[in-house]
C-alpha cells in the first residue's frame, strides 16, 4: 500500500490554505476537498466537478467536539451518534452555523458534517485544523473514485495534491441521516444501516419528504458511468446480452455468477456475493466495465434484503434514464 508520510500531509495542508484542492482518501470514497471557510477555494471544487451550485457538499472534520462550530442546536441524537459511528462513514445533517458558507450548504439552513476513520484524512484534517469541503473527486454524477488513480484520470493537472491512501475499504459514500427536524430521517443508505442508528436513537427513523434538505448523492440520476446502465434480472441479463451480441454489440455485464456464458463481444466482471465486498468493489467494477468500450452495461439486480439497500440505492441512481439499446 502506499505510504503517506508526515511531509505529504504537510505539503497538502499548505495547498489548502493557499486555496487549492486536494484529494484524500476517507474510508468511503476519495473525497475533492477545499478550505471550507474559504468561497474561493469551494467555488474551485464546484468548477472542478461541474457540480451545480445549489448542491450541497459535506463538512469534514477531524472531531466530533468540532460539530458547534460548523451547526447551532445541535441536539442530543447528534452527540449520540457522534459517539456511536465517528470517526466512520455517517453524515449527520444539523441546523448550519452563522458563519458556515453558502457555497457548502447549497444555500440551506443546514450542513452536512462527518469525521472520516480513514488515518490518511484524519492526519490532514487534524493537522489544518479546520474544515474541509470535500465531494467525492469525480466529476459529477459520474462513478466516484476509490483510488487515487480514479481521481487522477478524473482529474489530471486540476488538482494541486493527491494524497493515495491505497483502495478505500468502503467503497460507497457514507450513509446520511437529516438531524436538522423533529424526526431523524435516512436521506442516503450506506454502510451505517437503519437499523443500527435506530438502535442508537431508540426511535425508528422517518421516510425523506418533500421538505427534506438536499443532501449529497441523492439525485434520481447518479454514480453513472458513461456506458449507459441497465438493471435487469438475471434470466433477462443473459438473453438481451445474447440477442445484443449476436447483432455485433459490445455488451459488459456486472453479474452475480461466475458461469460466464460463451459468447463473442462481451465483457463479464463477476461481483462478490457478499454485499460488503460487492459495495467495496462496486465503482472500480463499473469503471472497469466502463472503460471497456461497450454499447450497454448490464447489471444483474441484487437481492431485496435490507443489507443490499445501499448497493441497491447506487445501481438504481447509475441506471436511471437509460433506454436498452435498439435490438433491431
Amino acid at each position: 500500500m502506499p505510504v503517506v508520510n508526515d511531509q505529504d500531509i504537510a505539503n497538502a495542508v499548505a495547498v489548502l490554505k493557499a486555496g487549492g484542492l486536494v484529494a484524500f482518501p476517507t474510508e468511503t470514497v476519495y473525497g475533492l476537498g477545499a478550505d471550507a471557510s474559504n468561497p474561493d477555494a469551494v467555488a474551485r471544487i464546484y468548477a472542478a466537478k461541474g457540480r451545480p451550485s445549489d448542491h450541497p457538499v459535506i463538512v469534514h472534520l477531524a472531531d466530533p467536539v468540532q460539530m458547534p462550530l460548523w451547526a447551532r442546536d445541535v441536539p442530543q441524537a447528534a452527540h449520540e451518534l457522534a459517539k456511536a459511528f465517528w470517526p466512520g462513514p455517517l453524515t449527520l445533517i444539523l441546523k448550519r452555523g452563522a458563519a458556515v458558507l453558502d457555497a457548502v450548504t447549497g444555500g440551506q439552513d443546514t450542513v452536512a458534517l462527518r469525521v472520516p476513520s480513514h488515518p490518511v484524512a484524519l492526519a490532514l484534517l487534524r493537522r489544518f485544523g479546520g474544515g474541509v469541503a470535500a465531494p467525492s473527486a469525480n466529476r459529477y454524477g459520474r462513478v466516484s473514485a476509490t483510488t487515487a488513480e480514479h481521481v487522477r484520470h478524473e482529474f489530471g493537472a486540476a488538482v494541486e495534491c493527491v494524497l493515495d491512501g491505497g483502495p478505500c475499504g468502503v467503497g460507497i459514500e457514507s450513509t446520511i441521516i437529516d438531524l436538522s427536524r423533529a424526526a431523524p430521517a435516512l436521506l442516503r443508505p450506506g454502510h451505517v444501516t437503519a437499523a443500527q442508528l435506530e438502535a442508537v436513537l431508540r426511535r425508528p427513523l422517518a421516510a425523506p419528504d418533500a421538505r427534506a434538505p438536499r443532501a449529497p448523492g441523492t439525485l434520481a440520476k447518479h454514480y453513472a458511468p458513461q456506458t449507459p446502465v441497465m438493471l435487469m434480472e438475471p434470466d433477462l441479463v443473459i438473453e438481451l446480452a445474447a440477442s445484443l451480441t449476436r447483432q455485433g454489440r459490445r455488451i459488459a455485464v456486472l453479474a452475480r455468477s461466475a458461469l460466464q456464458p460463451v459468447m463473442m463481444g462481451i465483457t463479464w466482471i463477476a461481483a462478490p456475493a457478499d454485499p460488503v465486498a460487492y459495495g467495496h468493489d462496486l465503482y472500480a467494477n463499473l469503471r472497469t466495465l466502463d472503460e471497456a468500450g461497450c454499447d450497454a452495461l448490464l447489471v444483474e439486480e441484487p437481492p431485496l434484503e435490507p443489507a443490499w439497500i445501499a448497493v441497491r440505492d447506487r445501481l438504481t441512481r447509475a441506471a436511471a434514464g437509460a433506454e436498452p439499446p435498439d435490438e433491431g
